[in-house]
């Protein structure tokens, strides 16, 4: 590559300066795009099963550009780096249950590296440990090591949220489980991947945490969802009880979030992924297609 002299590179700054000194003051700002669709492979979690090699494939195929894990099913890390590299797809990140984060936390490290995850998340904290009386003291606690441990090597870990944290827990004195995390993790060390159909569900606007935690959320979850009060499922495992809205989950631009809104403050969230999901999907690859081309297609 030819060396820029000293000279050319003073010419071209000045250049850009002027450029940008001649737009008008109400030309309108550019519209911003998402550059590398994410997909949360829960949602396509059965054919996984089944043909994991193939499904990865598809994904790629349908245009996605980083994926998320949530298990490996029983292939070595090494195999699905190889899967990875030969689909020309990035794994950002994975989902690592809190039994592994409390009991098997060296070697999931160990076969982050390998696969090239630069983030490791838990989802679930049990129901059992929520309703103790330190159950969130400790989830917090055991976290903070966690992110310390990982941080050497050179990953980061986070917490991606459900609904339940939005309920007043006892144990908390009537505070958000959501907040008491916020203050108690050390955000050098636990960063939070936002789930940002479970915080609409539970009838909190994610803008407000944006304003009040900047740049703490560089990971988010992207579905939609349906408010319906005649549906009987109100997904009572990821919600609590306290659900502010009954209804069913979309694939997203199909449901009632308004994205625009949300993606316009994506700066100050500090997201830097996202990743499309779909817990109860009608037809897996059908639906993470609509999801795609709703996102590769949405200015905001």
């Amino acid at each position: 590559m030819r060396r820029m002299n000293r000279r050319t590179f003073i010419g071209t700054s000045i250049a850009a300066t002027l450029a940008a000194a001649a737009k008008p003051s109400w030309a309108p700002e550019a519209a911003h795009k998402i550059d590398r669709i994410g997909l949360q492979l829960y949602t396509v979690r059965d054919a996984m099963k089944t043909d994991f090699e193939g499904t990865i494939a598809k994904v790629a195929a349908t245009g996605y550009k980083e994926v998320e894990f949530a298990g490996y099913f029983d292939h070595s890390p090494e195999d699905v780096r190889a899967v990875l590299d030969k689909n020309s797809l990035a794994a950002p990140s994975a989902h690592v249950t809190y039994e592994m984060v409390e009991k098997k936390w060296p070697e999931t490290i160990e076969a982050a590296k390998i696969v090239g995850h630069s983030f490791l998340i838990c989802p679930w904290v049990d129901e059992s440990q929520r309703k103790a009386p330190d159950g969130w003291k400790r989830a917090a606690d055991l976290f903070n090591r966690a992110g310390e441990a990982s941080q050497k090597a050179g990953i980061q870990f986070g917490y991606h949220n459900h609904s339940f944290e939005f309920d007043p827990a006892d144990s908390l004195g009537d505070k958000l489980p959501y907040d008491f995390l916020l203050a108690e993790l050390d955000p050098k060390l636990v960063t939070m991947e936002l789930d940002l159909c479970w915080i609409n569900v539970a009838g909190k606007d994610p803008l407000a945490y944006f304003d009040k935690y900047p740049g703490r959320f560089p990971l988010v979850h992207v579905k939609d969802f349906v408010r319906d009060p005649t549906v009987s499922s109100s997904f009572s495992g990821a919600t609590g009880p306290s659900v502010m809205f009954k209804g069913r989950l979309a694939d997203v631009g199909q449901g009632s979030i308004d994205w625009k809104r949300i993606f316009a403050h994506s700066g100050k969230a500090g997201i830097k992924h996202y990743f499309v999901e779909n817990d109860e999907p009608k037809s897996a690859f059908d639906d993470i297609k609509i999801s795609y081309t709703y996102l590769r297609d949405l200015k905001f």
